[in-house]
């Protein structure tokens, strides 16, 4: 059985949050007066953005307006609701479809646009209502109740209080971007010589080429042990894939630490293959 997606990739678009302060006059003060505090609450707004790029935010408690638990947003015990913040645009993952939206930063106040998702089905309802109730309550404009390295507090209109806790992205744990490339993973490991590791397996990879478009250049070469590993990836045998990963740059590793770092972006296909 074989199934082959090829998706086109997106460029992501880097925009900033502007602030535009209301100037008062009067009088009594000077116009250069009531400018000058205008610099430094520009200043906190970037700030801000900068800080919700920095992590993934992951949900880890939930309450409405009296103060219980909104269970419907915790139906995942293993794979919590999670915020990644990246330019102007929202994503949240570990609901049963993707979603995401563009988001505005106005003082402590963010606002989520309508957001959009894939259409896939899951067969258990409460995975099913779980996009619905994150939806309506990151949609619309809530309060930054608190916004540091390590939480994220929001407060929605009907005064559901939302806390995060925050999980470095790889370009914060990396020091800057990663190289995106795409690696085809072979069906099945293969022992390979590793002087630590005795009886190592090593996945079999070989990269891929696309262009702009999301069509292939050039021949495959041939897979070859990959010592590293890949975050985020899990194999399963008898099942080749092709990756998109981020390839980072490991700052002064260790001597007998690699020197790149690879983390999965997502699965472009995958092919059952039989033994």
């Amino acid at each position: 059985m074989k199934r082959i997606l090829l998706l086109a990739l997106p460029i992501a678009l880097m925009s900033a949050c502007n602030n535009t302060p209301s100037t008062a006059q009067g009088d009594a003060t000077p116009a250069a007066d009531t400018a000058a505090p205008a610099a430094p609450a520009a200043a906190a707004a970037a700030v801000d953005a900068g800080q919700l790029g920095a992590n993934h935010w992951v949900l880890d408690n939930a309450v409405d307006s009296a103060g219980k638990r909104i269970d419907a947003l915790f139906v995942r015990a293993d794979k919590p609701v999670t915020l990644n913040f990246a330019g102007d645009r929202l994503s949240v993952d570990n609901t049963c479809n993707r979603m995401g939206g563009g988001y505005t930063l106005a003082g402590s106040e963010i606002t989520v646009s309508r957001m959009a998702s894939t259409m896939m089905a899951c067969a258990d309802q409460a995975l099913m209502a779980l996009d619905q109730a994150v939806g309506s309550r990151l949609e619309g404009t809530l309060k930054i109740d608190q916004l540091d390295a390590s939480t994220l507090r929001l407060t929605s209109a009907a005064g559901d209080v939302l806390s995060f806790r925050g999980e470095p992205t790889a370009e914060t744990r990396y020091g800057g971007p990663g190289e995106t490339v795409f690696l085809e993973v072979d069906a099945q490991t293969r022992p390979c010589p590793h002087p630590l590791i005795p009886d190592k397996q090593c996945l079999q990879v070989r990269e891929v080429h696309y262009d702009d478009k999301g069509l292939e250049q050039g021949k495959r070469g041939e897979f070859s042990n990959f010592y590293d590993a890949i975050e985020g990836y899990t194999h399963e045998d008898g099942v080749r894939n092709v990756l998109r990963v981020k390839r980072y740059a490991v700052k002064n590793p260790p001597a007998d630490a690699p020197s790149q770092a690879y983390v999965l972006d997502m699965v472009v296909g995958s092919e059952t293959v039989k033994k």
